[in-house]
C-alpha cells in the first residue's frame, strides 16, 4: 500500500496580543481545520484521563479542583518554584501533547490544515509544519490589546512578551506574515490571498 499523502500544514504564531484566534477564525470560516496546541495540551490532562491521575498521584489531590478538572494555577505554583517537579512534569506533557498534536494534523481531510501554536518557534516546533505564517504587530500594540482583553499590570504583559521569542525574530523565520495591526477590514484581504496560495500548494502536493 502507498503511504497516505501527508495533508500540507501552516503553522501560525503570533506574539501575546496579536490576534492569532481571530486569523486562525477566519481560516476555519473558509473551511479549513484547525489544530490548537493550547487546546491539545488541555485535552491531555483531562478528568478521567490517564495523565491527570499521574498528576494526582505525584503531587497531591490539592492538585483539583472541586468539579475534578486540574487546578492549573496550583500547578504553576508548584512546578514554578520546584525545577526537579517542572522536568518530572514535562517529561510526561511534552510526548503526549506532541503524539496527540501529530495524530490530529495526519487525521484533517481539509486541503491544507493550521498548526496554531503561540510558543511555535520557542518550543522548536518548525518540523511538525510545511510554512509558518506569522501574525505581525507592533509591541506596543502586543501590549495595548491583550492589557485591554486580559486587564493585569503592563509589567506581567512584559514579562510574558519578554519570555517570547523577539518580534525581529519571529519575522525572520516567517514564510508569510499577516499584518494585525489595523481592523479586521485590513485582515480578510491577506487572509483571503493566503488561503488562494495554500490551496495551490496544496494541490501541487496531491
Amino acid at each position: 500500500m502507498e503511504n497516505p499523502i501527508k495533508p500540507l500544514i501552516i503553522g501560525l504564531t503570533g506574539g501575546i496580543g496579536s490576534g492569532k484566534t481571530t486569523v486562525a477564525n477566519a481560516f476555519a470560516a473558509k473551511g479549513i481545520e484547525l489544530v490548537d496546541a493550547d487546546v491539545v495540551a488541555r485535552q491531555v490532562v483531562a478528568p478521567g484521563s490517564a495523565a491527570l491521575q499521574q498528576i494526582v498521584d505525584h503531587f497531591g489531590p490539592n492538585m483539583l479542583l472541586a468539579d475534578g478538572s486540574l487546578d492549573r494555577a496550583a500547578l504553576r505554583q508548584r512546578v514554578f518554584s520546584h525545577a526537579a517537579d517542572k522536568d518530572w512534569l514535562n517529561a510526561l506533557l511534552h510526548p503526549l501533547i506532541r503524539q496527540k498534536m501529530q495524530d490530529e494534523l495526519a487525521a484533517a481531510s481539509s486541503p491544507y490544515v493550521l498548526f496554531i501554536a503561540p510558543l511555535l518557534l520557542e518550543n522548536q516546533l518548525q518540523s511538525y509544519i510545511d510554512r509558518l505564517v506569522v501574525v505581525d504587530v507592533t509591541e506596543q500594540t502586543q501590549l495595548a490589546r491583550t492589557l485591554l482583553r486580559d486587564g493585569g499590570s503592563e509589567q506581567q504583559v512584559a514579562a510574558i512578551m519578554a519570555a517570547q521569542v523577539d518580534r525581529t525574530q519571529r519575522l525572520a523565520a516567517a514564510d508569510d506574515v499577516i499584518d494585525n495591526s489595523a481592523g479586521p477590514e485590513q485582515l480578510a484581504p491577506q487572509i483571503d490571498a493566503l488561503h488562494q496560495r495554500y490551496l495551490k500548494l496544496a494541490a501541487q502536493r496531491r
